[in-house]
């Protein structure tokens, strides 16, 4: 491969424009000193550019700059990311990653380097929104991250989980009506527990199990279906894996409002299994009906 010839002070041409209309994206440079000429405002925003990339300080745009300013200038949803090789990395990759975390989605280090384990936080998050889970974001992904900007711009990562006092818990259970069911053993004892520590929360909770239920649920009741990793759910229906316990409230903020914005409220609750840590059976389902409810309401509070 033929090294890059460097773009240097005095030098015009379309190369110079290109690396000037890249330093204007960036914001160090004016519009109106996109000419073509490599001058002393481009010079002095290529030193800013090194200086801002950690970069060792000058003016010449060598191919090592050239790369760092490729990479900056390009922004979330400029381009069609995906699990490759050389990975993708970017601004655009960064901003993701930031989005991502914000949301609930741990991708490691906000690295701008896309690899697997931000492929697998994107998985999650589509799969979390009922959008097919290709780990690819384009089009669909993007604008799905675009509606829920308000949830993570500006917002850090979520390391601890946020629990509720037994006022606004029990003000939650009264105000809000979820119907919770499960199509398997274990996952209609998670159900059932769920529901009675509802009810022992506040009497007046509108948080139940289908099994006690005595009319069918009403439209304007959110139904929670609770599922092991086997089972599958239609595919627009939002799913959230109840892994990382810190962020669950989060995410499931996140698909209940993608789930009140469809036709038809619905969301799942992908269980790890029926076994916590090294608990029966009787003790698992308490814990996660227990966990599981916690994180509900803080979403919905």
């Amino acid at each position: 491969m033929t090294p890059m010839e460097t773009i240097k002070r005095h030098d015009t041409g379309a190369a110079v424009e290109d690396v000037q209309q890249r330093l204007a994206t960036i914001g160090l440079l004016d519009q109106a000193a996109i000419d073509g000429a490599f001058g002393e405002q481009t010079a002095a925003a290529v030193r800013a550019f090194c200086i801002q990339a950690g970069l060792p300080a000058g003016e010449d745009v060598t191919g090592k700059v050239w790369s760092a300013l490729v990479d900056a200038s390009y922004f979330l949803g400029d381009r069609t990311l995906y699990l490759r090789m050389p990975h993708f990395h970017g601004h655009d990759v960064e901003e993701l990653q930031q989005a991502l975390g914000a949301l609930g989605f741990a991708c490691g280090a906000n690295d701008g380097i896309f690899g697997a384990y931000t492929e697998l936080a994107l998985r999650k998050f589509q799969l979390n929104l009922g959008l097919p889970s290709d780990g690819i974001a384009g089009a669909y992904t993007y604008a799905a991250i675009r509606n829920l900007h308000h949830s993570w711009e500006g917002k850090e990562a979520v390391h601890e989980a946020v629990h509720l006092g037994f006022a606004r818990a029990a003000d939650v259970l009264e105000s809000n009506a979820l119907c919770l069911f499960g199509t398997h053993e274990f996952t209609r004892s998670v159900a059932s527990r769920m529901s009675n520590l509802a009810l022992a929360t506040s009497p007046a909770s509108k948080i139940v199990s289908a099994d006690s239920l005595l009319v069918k649920p009403d439209q304007e009741m959110l139904l929670v279906h609770i599922v092991l990793a086997e089972e599958a759910t239609a595919e627009a229906v939002p799913r959230v894996s109840f892994d990382d316990e810190a962020t669950l409230p989060l995410r499931l903020e996140t698909a209940i409002g993608v789930a009140d914005a469809a036709a038809s409220s619905r969301i799942a609750v992908e269980l790890p299994g029926t076994m916590w840590e090294d608990a029966g059976e009787g003790r698992s389902a308490q814990h996660f009906a227990i966990t599981l409810l916690d994180a509900l309401c803080s979403a919905l509070s």
